[in-house]
């Protein structure tokens, strides 16, 4: 409470008291007991009135008494169902919420995880794949500034992120593992590892490599065999293993003969008395194309955009780029599909001629280092006003751009990019990917926007610094992928010179049995504007039993999208159709058999035994359970903290006062009714 607050408060209470005193003793006759009494009530009565219109504010502190977060986190992942734990696990959850002196002690905030992770109890153990690395990410944020153990319910076995084993780096929790499933060491032979290119090239040999494993003590004979889809043997190799030889690394190619999708089998003969034998074999394909694009870079400077825009171009195996000078393209112009101008000068002039010769698309970059006179000279479709001065712009995402598929992969949060200050001046009729945003403004002007002109295509990114939004989209996602496949639709889109249609779709040829199987789609009304209402649906057909299924696709940010990750393993042709409107379009794609949930026979033991230690936790097998929860009971680390909280509480909120204003006033007008004085 404030000192003029307090002088206020003060004044009140002379003030009421006066008006007390003049009403029953300066114009009362009579003096009496009875006088003091209703003095007394009158003095209460103004005095609360006026602190009411005072409304001064009291601190109130509030004890209360906090209990650790005790941190249940679950595996709901295939693996544990196939190592016959699901029901022991589902007992212990349910023991651990009943176990009421574990919940005097602690608040159980229960957590699931496979691929995604969810705070829930639900356990179906149909994940995918197993991420622990994104669970103690998300717990490192949550619990950051609580001490609060962790019990990790799992089989310790990972199939996603990076490894968990390294986790106490970020995650400052005691964690104390329970192990699922089988500790005995089974002799086992397995495909630990498979890599082969996404991409081949017609009449060309394919490389590929696989690593395979075994465990057991004696010296054993198998085979390795790679089937392609008609079950014909295209390579093999006999395999020797013991104790001291325990992986093989074999590589070899095989011919790319036919465009499309080709599917092979790599199986490992199962040894005698092996357990496993579904880690034995490993499905694969490849995608055979007929030619590469290769796309020139052309730059008369040296910047790092140019590195960038060549790695995100090379991502996608299917594309080739190279960074050149403009003579150095001009020797070699036949070479390329494609052609990235990185901020022009004079030197472009035969560049232009050479690509306007040639009929080729473009992506024009503009930046800080830009000849702006001499690019006016050299095209006809924009004009830059020139004012030597330059200015940052941060993109933000049309919503209504028609031409492709455009992803939101937060370029809001991106870092600004430099070019000239001024308008641009477009000539023909252009899509805006990304408007200019000034300090938080959003202007009617073209970050980067596309065109066409007759049979030719045209995009022009109006600013230098690219290469901080691919650094930027990895710090955002740990990964480049997002900004890389963005770069890709706008390389794709200007490598084709395909009609502009309503109904875009975006899908992969072929999927991993663990991959996220989604399509994308987007659909336009005949004003080439997104529309929001429209009903679209997916039909699939299996080709191995010529099944059908119907799925709708869900309206997300700007596009829709269909989630397919439950079919089953084959091939399937489809048609997305839109409801009432005569617009559709088909395709194929292929999904391989593989789970790499199925893939292990015992429990990562040492694995979640370092975890405990390097976390001053402590492992438990799941039939010790008891001895865990005794543990955390009597652990003096885990204790109940009081703590307090300051609010400041306005006098008006203090509900009493108006019963005691109430209360005063009532009984001085009783009182003098009883007496007479009314």
């Amino acid at each position: 409470m404030s000192s003029e607050t307090l002088i206020y408060i003060i004044i009140a209470g002379i003030i009421a008291l006066l008006l007390a005193l003049f009403q029953y003793w300066y114009k009362s006759k009579i003096k009496s007991k009875l006088n003091v009494l209703l003095s007394f009530l009158r003095f209460v009565s103004v005095f609360s009135i006026l602190l009411l219109l005072i409304n001064p504010k009291f601190d109130k502190t509030t004890y209360y008494n906090e209990k650790p977060s005790l941190i249940v986190a679950v595996d709901n992942s295939e693996s544990v169902s196939y190592l016959k734990q699901d029901e022991k696990t589902r007992q212990l959850l349910a023991n651990l919420k009943s176990d009421v002196n574990l919940n005097n002690k602690f608040n159980l905030d229960i957590y699931t995880f496979g691929k995604k992770v969810e705070s829930s109890d639900s356990l179906a153990f149909k994940e995918k794949q197993s991420n622990p690395d994104m669970l103690f990410e998300r717990l490192s944020q949550v619990y950051k500034n609580t001490n609060s153990p962790t019990i990790f319910i799992t089989d310790g076995n990972q199939t996603y992120g990076n490894d968990y084993e390294f986790v106490t780096n970020k995650f400052k929790q005691s964690v104390f593992p329970i192990i699922l499933g089988d500790t005995i060491q089974y002799i086992d032979v397995k495909i630990q590892q498979l890599n082969v290119n996404k991409y081949a090239y017609l009449k060309n040999q394919f490389p590929v490599e696989i690593i395979a494993t075994y465990s057991g003590n004696n010296s054993v004979n198998t085979q390795l065999k790679v089937t392609s889809g008609n079950n014909a043997t295209v390579f093999s190799q006999n395999l020797n293993f013991s104790k001291q030889n325990t992986s093989q690394i074999i590589s070899f190619t095989l011919p790319a003969n036919r465009v499309g999708v080709s599917s092979y089998k790599a199986e490992i003969v199962p040894i005698e008395n092996e357990k496993n034998i579904v880690n034995n074999a490993k499905n694969f394909a490849v995608e055979v194309i007929d030619q590469k694009t290769n796309v020139a870079i052309i730059s008369d400077i040296t910047h790092p955009d140019l590195g960038a825009l060549k790695k995100s171009i090379e991502s996608n195996e299917q594309r080739q780029a190279s960074i050149l000078k403009p003579n150095e393209y001009l020797l070699k112009s036949n070479d390329f599909q494609l052609v990235i101008l990185y901020q022009p000068n004079n030197s472009f002039s035969l560049v232009f001629d050479e690509i306007e010769k040639l009929k080729l698309n473009k992506f024009t970059v503009l930046g800080t280092k830009t000849n702006w006179s001499s690019l006016n000279s050299f095209q006809s479709y924009y004009n830059q006003k020139i004012t030597n001065q330059t200015e940052e712009f941060q993109p933000t995402l049309n919503s209504n751009y028609s031409t492709f598929i455009v992803d939101n992969i937060d370029f809001s949060e991106f870092p600004p990019l430099q070019s000239e200050f001024g308008e641009t001046v477009f000539k023909v009729p252009i899509e805006t990917i990304l408007y200019k945003t000034i300090n938080g403004t959003q202007l009617k002007e073209s970050l980067l926007a596309t065109f066409e002109d007759n049979t030719k295509r045209e995009a022009v990114l109006l600013g230098e610094g690219i290469w901080r939004w691919r650094a930027q989209s990895y710090l955002n996602d740990k990964s480049f992928n997002n900004f890389d496949d963005f770069i890709g639709k706008l390389v794709q889109y200007l490598g084709s010179n395909q009609r502009k249609s309503r109904l875009n779709i975006a899908y992969e040829s072929f999927y991993n049995g663990n991959d996220d199987i989604k399509v994308s789609a987007q659909y336009f009304n005949k004003n080439y504007e997104f529309d929001v209402t429209a009903n679209i649906n997916i039909t699939l057909n299996n080709k191995d039993n010529n099944s059908s299924k119907t799925f709708p696709f869900v309206l997300k940010n700007s596009s829709y999208e269909v989630d397919l990750s439950g079919l089953e393993a084959g091939d399937y042709s489809f048609t997305v159709a839109v409801t009432n409107e005569n617009i559709s379009k088909s395709g194929e794609l292929k999904i391989l058999d593989y789970n790499v949930e199925q893939q292990f026979l015992n429990a990562n033991v040492t694995k979640l035994q370092k975890l405990a230690t390097n976390s001053s936790g402590t492992s438990y097998f799941i039939d010790d359970t008891n001895a865990l929860i005794n543990d955390l009971i009597n652990d003096s680390r885990f204790v109940t903290i009081q703590k307090s909280s300051k609010n400041v509480v306005p006098l008006i909120d203090w509900k009493f006062l108006l019963a005691i204003i109430a209360f005063s006033l009532s009984a001085e007008w009783f009182i003098r009714k009883y007496n007479g004085l009314i």
